[in-house]
């Protein structure tokens, strides 16, 4: 059995917890609760966590499926360099963002939510993971290796070569060979 990549799931956590943030916030403020400041602050921070988290990591093995337009966030999450690379931080930037949620009900979810991707991060961290870009592949050329120039003429089953008509410009040599010798009086 392989080893977990405990990133992976910490991501899918982390944008999940983002959007839920984002959503409570967006309560608290619609809403003009008490304490809507915080709110705001989910607001803020749900948008955050979203930008960071979109772009995922590259698998150590097996082929990594990066989400649909998560390139140019990827650019993005690359220029900060360790400070988005790195788990400890991303553990610890999550753990700092979620502190201001439990003071209002709205976000309480998302806080609690993002806490966990937090800890996730550092199980991640302590395993020694760290986050890789996914970058787009160049396309492979195959070589031209001149074996088909142009598609077969006739559909399946062909006969053999040697048995295949000839052009039609060359009406005595168009017909077929036969390989048995046919005369009149049999």
């Amino acid at each position: 059995m392989g080893k977990i990549e405990w990133a992976m799931w910490a991501n899918e956590q982390a944008l999940a917890s983002g959007l839920i943030y984002l959503t409570g916030g967006i309560v608290g403020v619609a809403g003009q609760f008490r304490g809507w400041q915080f709110a705001a602050f989910g607001v803020a921070a749900g948008v955050f966590v979203c930008l960071l988290e979109y772009p995922r990591s590259k698998r150590s093995k097996g082929t990594s499926v990066g989400r649909t337009g998560q390139y140019c966030f990827t650019v993005v999450v690359k220029a900060f360099g360790p400070l988005t690379r790195n788990y400890y931080v991303r553990a610890f930037i999550h753990a700092a963002l979620c502190v201001p949620g439990g003071f209002m009900l709205a976000t309480v979810l998302g806080c609690v939510c993002l806490g966990i991707a937090s800890i996730i991060y550092l199980v991640a961290a302590i395993r020694g993971e760290h986050w890789e870009p996914i970058l787009p592949r160049k396309p492979a050329q195959k070589p031209n290796v001149g074996s088909i120039n142009k598609p077969p003429q006739n559909p399946p089953p062909r006969p053999p070569p040697e048995t295949r008509r000839k052009r039609v410009e060359d009406l005595e040599g168009a017909a077929y060979d036969n390989a048995i010798n046919v005369t009149a009086d049999e």
